[in-house]
Parts: C-alpha cells; structure tokens; sequence
C-alpha cells in the first residue's frame, strides 16, 4: 500500500504524508497509517510488501514491552497497519542510541570528525563494540531536507530542550536500550543501535512514532558478531542496512537522483523485514493488511466515531 486514499475520510479532515506514514489530524487524537513505502537517507525511494505491517506490529509488541519504563502515544490498534494515537508535541530532536561504531558514525570516524560532538579514540574498528552505550541525537528537520547531527551541548545551551528535560530523555533513552538489548539478546540478535522519538501530552512524557523496528534500529546475529568482526567480514543485518548499501554501492547517499530499485532487492529487504519480525517476537509472520481500500474504510470509520464521540 502507497498510500491512504483521503476520499474516505469525513469532511473537513484531510492527510499529511511523511516519509513512511499517513497521518489523519483528529484534533486531540491521531489515526496514523504506516504504509509500505521506504526511505533511505530522508528520500522515500519505493514500496516494500508487507512492510508498514511489520513495522506497525512490530512497535506494538515493543511498545507493550517498554510500557513500564514510559507510556507512549497508542490508543487503540485499528488495523495490521493504523493505530489511533493520542496527539502529543513532538520534541524537536530524534534520539539515537549507539553500542556499535558502524552506519554513519562510522563513516563520521573515517573521516575524522565528532560523532555528535562526541570525540572518539583512536585506533577503534568498524562494529567495534563501545565500552557504553552512546548518546548521538539528531535534528528532526523538515520534509525534504536532511537530518543533521547535534550535540548535547547544542541541545541544552540553544535551548532546543531544556536541560533538566534533556537528562530525563537520556535517561529513559538508555533504559530503553537495555530493554531492546536484553529482549534481542534472548532471540539471538545484537540491537546495534536504534532511535526514539518522544513528546509530550498534559506534561507527560511519552514515546511516538515507532519503536525498534527494521527501520528505525540495527540489528545484527549475535552467534557470528565474534568472529566476523576478529575477521573484518561484514556483520549478518536483519535491517535496513541491506538497502542502505545497496544504494550506496550504486553512489547513491541522498542527493541526486537514486537508483530504480529492482523487484529482487525489494523482495529481499520485505524477506529481511519479516524474518526481524519473526525472530523479534518468535511467532511466524501471516500477513492481515487489508486492501488499500478497505483499509481507507477503516480509517474513515474510526475517524468518524472519534469525531462524533463527546
């Protein structure tokens, strides 16, 4: 599914588009459809099957594991790919977690610079393992424009968040990780690194969006993590690293115009997303997306009773 049809919607309410969700506006409250299209490097280059069911899915199991650490914005499951979620305002700043130097932190120590202003030792490899998670946040920026690094001190000091809000964030940011790492580690995977994203509603925190999904975490097999990286092999993905490199191999980073993507390679990034979901939870995969239509339907009516509920 590209994309929801508005025709379906009641009167007066409309659709905003990200890269990968549809979002319905219901004023204290969102409908937010998670759509097969996929992005790399901030550019929504083609469609993945079955993919915004495993990603939407997917955050729900996490989103019920973390539960206790900080609630989150989910109301209701409306469908394999919509929830109803409460309307919060979101932090202007993604949080990006770190255990591995690999991705584009990597590609940063390479070139000499700071990982969010966080300078690094020398000597380290690629995948190389840190001593403590890291903290690197990024820009939320706006659509079509490319998210950018920023430091702790950029943070605090320009009053992006308040200092006592940003230690909180680290905080639950980390407690968070430790969650994923541990629940990964027990279906032998590495979560690698991942982002989170959090607003807020009536002063309390909560966290949006998604949650250790393919697309917005790394993960690697923890059974070969050992003697790939003593060998300096490639680590075993089970994300959107597949794409990812891909496209770089075809010059591709996120200016210019990006390669076609050919059926094999999505097909093979659709296998990657389900077998993340299958491992993740350790339950087979039957996909229940409805069609696009029907699927509009549903957002209509849920729209509607939300609208009309006093």
């Amino acid at each position: 599914m590209k994309e929801i049809d508005p025709s379906a919607l009641p009167a007066g309410l409309g659709i905003s588009r990200g890269k990968v969700r549809d979002v319905v506006d219901l004023g204290n409250e969102l409908l937010i459809a998670t759509t097969d299209r996929i992005s790399a490097f901030d550019r929504v280059l083609s469609t993945i099957p079955c993919k915004g069911e495993v990603l939407n899915t997917l955050s729900l199991f996490w989103f019920g594991k973390t539960a206790d650490i900080i609630p989150n914005h989910v109301v209701e499951e409306v469908s394999p790919r919509t929830v109803r979620a409460v309307k919060c305002r979101v932090l202007p700043v993604e949080i990006v977690v770190r255990g591995y130097l690999t991705g584009s932190a990597w590609r940063d120590y390479q070139k000499g610079t700071s990982v969010s202003g966080i300078a690094l030792p020398q000597g380290m490899r690629c995948n190389q393992k840190f001593p403590e998670p890291l903290i690197t946040p990024s820009t939320k920026e706006e659509k079509g424009k490319h998210d950018r690094p920023i430091s702790r001190e950029e943070i605090v000091s320009g009053a992006v968040v308040p200092r006592a809000m940003w230690e909180r964030l680290e905080e639950t940011a980390l407690a968070l990780f430790r969650r994923g790492t541990e629940t990964a580690a027990a279906r032998g995977l590495i979560l690698v690194d991942t982002k989170y994203e959090f607003g807020l509603k009536d002063g309390t925190l909560r966290l949006v969006d998604e949650v250790h999904t393919p697309d917005s975490s790394r993960y690697w097999y923890a059974d070969t993590y050992e003697s790939r990286f003593c060998s300096g092999e490639k680590q075993r993905e089970l994300d959107k690293e597949y794409l990812r490199q891909w496209l770089l191999e075809r010059g591709f980073s996120g200016d210019g115009t990006p390669p076609a993507i050919p059926d094999d390679v999505r097909i093979e990034t659709a296998w990657k997303y389900v077998t993340a979901w299958q491992t993740i939870t350790g339950t087979p995969f039957t996909p229940r997306s409805l069609p696009p239509a029907e699927e509009a339907r549903r957002i209509g009516d849920a729209a509607r009773r939300t609208t009309a509920a006093p």
